[in-house]
């Protein structure tokens, strides 16, 4: 667990309080922080923070004003994997126990409390379903039961939470409930059809919560264990029409997540679907600006793409001659490589591409220096005579670097005699699979 180490301003405690929320973080050892922010739809906005004490408590007043909403307590860094949303009525004040092995456990605040008793009851019969079907019993009887149950603990929970803001989260999660017997894959088709008919995306409540984004990732990622590519396409444009009308913040934000998603899975089919046909759209809307060019650059740098042009100079016989990548007419295939003389998974990877390529006439090697300054490259350059070099000054905000939208070092991109990327390998071992 990392400990906080964050220098920021103080802000005045609260001098009108009405509640508070206080909680203990064990073991006590691995916090020292406990940070207080609002969430909105679009972010999160800092209130306050408090230092905790040597057993792992702490108390926060809340001010009289504060509005009543979803608030998030960040524990450590980083702080998006270390959060968790509680409920504030403005009514009352909370309070929690935070443990490493058991989890959090509210134990103070109806509200939240409800929401946790709700979540712990539906995921203790939704186990026992299925158990059933994983014995792969047929007791009608056995299964009604369970149904029944289901029905019953999801009508008690609206009941309980009527006069509640948590109403809105357990309307949003009410489960599928069968009307007879169903087989696995019945069930199943069934409970994707309707997981997300019942969520209110106009809801500022919901749309401030994890709620929101966790379900909509599971519906399009965690409710099929082999999805198919036509299958993703086809649920990422359901969850378009579920969410209807309107709401445009909160589309970029799902479909940007969705977006990354398929990009760390490395699929770029995918990737650009949500591009073309949802997200460039929407950033165009919102003017996202920064988001469009994340999109078209990685678009562009696609499998099948041709590469993106840059100026470079080759010495022949004594002669360095100034031209481009795409007039460049001396190989079958190029091997573009984005590195730093300060990088040391580079300094360790170059002898390798050198030794791979040593008795391959066909491919040449433009190894593309990203740099703040040259010293160190000029010297580190003369290893690799082979090599066609070229210095990107600028580093990371490089325009070439930024047009191949490098996010490390060291990047490869396999060209064909046409500058086309053929492969994008992740390092040499890959590099050596490609050309074989």
């Amino acid at each position: 667990m990392k400990r906080f180490a964050l220098l920021l301003t103080l802000i005045p405690t609260f001098i009108f309080a009405q509640h508070s929320i206080s909680g203990t973080f064990t073991p006590a050892e691995q916090y020292t922080y406990a940070f207080l922010y609002h969430a909105t739809p679009t972010g999160a906005e800092y209130v306050n923070r408090a230092e905790l004490a040597e057993d792992g408590s702490f108390s926060m007043a809340l001010d009289s004003t504060m509005n009543a909403g979803i608030y998030k307590i960040v524990y450590a860094l980083p702080p998006e994997e270390n959060n968790f949303d509680f409920i504030y009525n403005g009514r009352e004040s909370i309070a929690f126990n935070f443990n490493l092995e058991n989890g959090l456990d509210f134990t103070d605040s109806r509200e939240n409390q409800l929401w946790a008793s709700y979540i712990k009851s539906m995921e203790m019969i939704n186990m026992t379903l299925s158990n059933f079907y994983t014995q792969e019993s047929t007791d009608k009887k056995a299964y009604a039961d369970i149904v029944k149950t289901l029905n019953d603990t999801q009508n008690a929970y609206e009941d309980a939470s009527k006069d509640l803001m948590s109403s809105a989260f357990v309307k949003a999660n009410t489960p599928y409930i069968p009307e007879g017997f169903e087989d696995l894959s019945t069930y199943s088709k069934n409970l994707k059809r309707t997981y997300l008919d019942h969520v209110d995306f106009g809801n500022t409540l919901l749309q401030s919560s994890d709620f929101m984004v966790d379900r909509v990732l599971a519906y399009i990622f965690g409710m099929s264990a082999n999805t198919s590519n036509a299958t993703y396409k086809k649920d990422v444009d359901h969850l378009m029409t579920s969410i209807g009308e309107g709401n445009i913040q909160l589309k970029t934000i799902l479909y940007e997540m969705i977006w990354s998603r398929f990009k760390s899975m490395d699929n770029p089919e995918l990737a650009n679907y949500v591009t073309d046909n949802h997200l460039l759209e929407l950033t165009k809307q919102t003017g996202y600006e920064a988001l469009t060019e994340k999109l078209l650059v990685y678009k562009n740098n696609t499998v099948g793409n041709k590469a993106a042009n840059f100026d470079l100079a080759i010495t022949k016989d004594g002669k360095t001659k100034t031209t481009t990548l795409h007039d460049l007419d001396i190989a079958d295939q190029y091997l573009v490589i984005f590195w730093s003389s300060t990088c040391g998974h580079c300094i360790d990877e170059l002898p390798k591409v050198k030794a791979l390529l040593a008795d391959n006439t066909d491919l040449k090697v433009i190894a593309f220096g990203l740099e703040d300054e040259a010293d160190n490259w000029s010297k580190m350059i003369g290893d690799y005579p082979d090599f066609i070099h070229v210095l990107g000054l600028g580093k990371w905000d490089n325009p070439t670097s930024n047009a191949y939208g490098i996010e490390s070092t060291p990047s490869y991109f396999v060209l064909d005699k046409d500058k086309t990327i053929t492969a994008k390998p992740y390092d040499v071992e890959a590099l050596k699979a490609i050309l074989k």
